[in-house]
């Protein structure tokens, strides 16, 4: 399964456009219109805040208004489970009327039952996260039986008409065989895999469990290895990206190629580290001093190598280098051989802990604007 032409030449021309224009542009705007999850996963970052900020959501008027401030042509939507919000189904109407691309993602908990609230489009995806078969997937999100009530709903939403991937997080600790046997799982299902390692959120229960950026390269190589360097699986991420998992390729991230608007605003510098927030876009890109993260320079960033930092690299690389990219594309992710050298981390900066600080603001313009709120107040741990 692939993107319907009309999407691919959609946002190929767009890309292809914004790269000619030389400067920064969004590729992908990252929503979450909520942090409330019904899974309490180790490896999430996003659901140990207080109730009062749990409870808050993005209105219909702040999503739309998000995707026209920075013009992305595709939007992915998460959280928290974006399904528990009530105006979601009209948030992705707004979205398609717009002609963007959405790609809803969910645990899949709730999909069966509000399934009929949406209807299949050319620019519409659910996205269901699975970090692999059974076992690895209930193990990651720490509740039994969620794997197969994902695979229900994968069956359900296919027979329904709709197009249907996988989102799938890979944790230290997971095995390669097994790992290829679900992606061969998945594609005798018809779904493609959107693949990332597991970033080391700083406010994550399980600090223990994820991939630094040596075990990351290795274990990518094995896995490709087993799968004719990727060839025999479907993924949505582009053959660069795949081919710098295996350390093929040596990347610097571009964090504002996938822009993250949440509840707190607009989230600096990325999707995975919370440094602060702004109320536009615009601020955003023109007042994050981009050249204080990323890779070797900045210590939260040293063992990222996560598909929103660096999907957007891979794709500018891309259009710059066409027939590597096809080579890659055609031939498949090469798993063994020298390794591009990665990003020297001696000279990073240390890691800054701003959290309590942005939770603090966040809290006082509740209790602010809603004094009723506020008296429910948990200090997260």
């Amino acid at each position: 399964m692939s993107l319907p032409v009309s999407q691919i030449l959609r946002i190929g021309s767009y890309t292809l456009r914004e790269h000619l224009k030389g400067g920064r542009y969004p590729l992908v705007l990252m929503l979450e219109p909520l942090l409330r999850c019904n899974l309490a996963c180790k490896g999430c970052g996003k659901i140990d805040y207080p109730d009062p900020i749990l409870n808050q959501r993005l209105s219909y008027e702040q999503c739309m208004d998000a995707i026209d401030e920075c013009g992305a042509p595709a939007v992915s939507i998460a959280g928290g489970e974006p399904l528990l919000h009530r105006d979601m189904p009209r948030i992705v109407k707004g979205y398609i009327a717009k002609k963007k691309f959405v790609i809803l993602c969910t645990n899949a908990l709730l999909l069966k039952k509000k399934i009929d609230d949406y209807a299949p489009s050319p620019f519409f995806t659910w996205s269901i996260h699975l970090d692999g078969d059974k076992g690895m997937h209930d193990i990651a999100v720490s509740q039994d039986g969620v794997f197969d009530i994902a695979r229900e709903a994968i069956m359900i939403a296919k027979a329904k008409g709709f197009r249907v991937q996988i989102n799938c997080t890979v944790f230290d600790g997971a095995d390669p065989a097994r790992l290829a046997a679900f992606f061969d799982e998945m594609k005798a299902l018809g779904v493609e895999t959107t693949l990332s390692p597991g970033y080391a959120y700083e406010r994550a229960a399980d600090q223990e469990h994820f991939l630094n950026r040596e075990r990351t390269r290795k274990f990518f190589r094995d896995v490709f290895a087993r799968g004719n360097g990727g060839k025999n699986w479907a993924f949505t991420n582009s053959p660069l990206f795949l081919d710098f998992l295996a350390g093929n390729q040596t990347y610097e991230c571009t964090p504002w190629s996938m822009p993250l608007r949440t509840v707190f605003g607009w989230q600096k510098p990325c999707y995975l580290v919370g440094e602060g927030y702004v109320e536009t876009f615009k601020e955003l890109m023109e007042g994050t001093d981009w050249d204080k993260y990323g890779v070797g320079k900045y210590e939260k960033c040293a063992d990222c190598m996560v598909h929103c930092g660096f999907e957007g690299t891979a794709a500018t690389d891309s259009i710059r280098h066409p027939l590597k990219m096809m080579k890659v594309a055609m031939k498949g992710v090469r798993t063994s051989g020298p390794m591009a050298p990665d990003i020297d981390l001696s000279n990073q900066r240390p890691a800054e802990d701003v959290y309590s600080s942005h939770l603090e603001r966040e809290l006082a313009k509740i209790k602010a604007s809603d004094p009723k709120a506020a008296k429910h107040v948990v200090r997260a741990a």
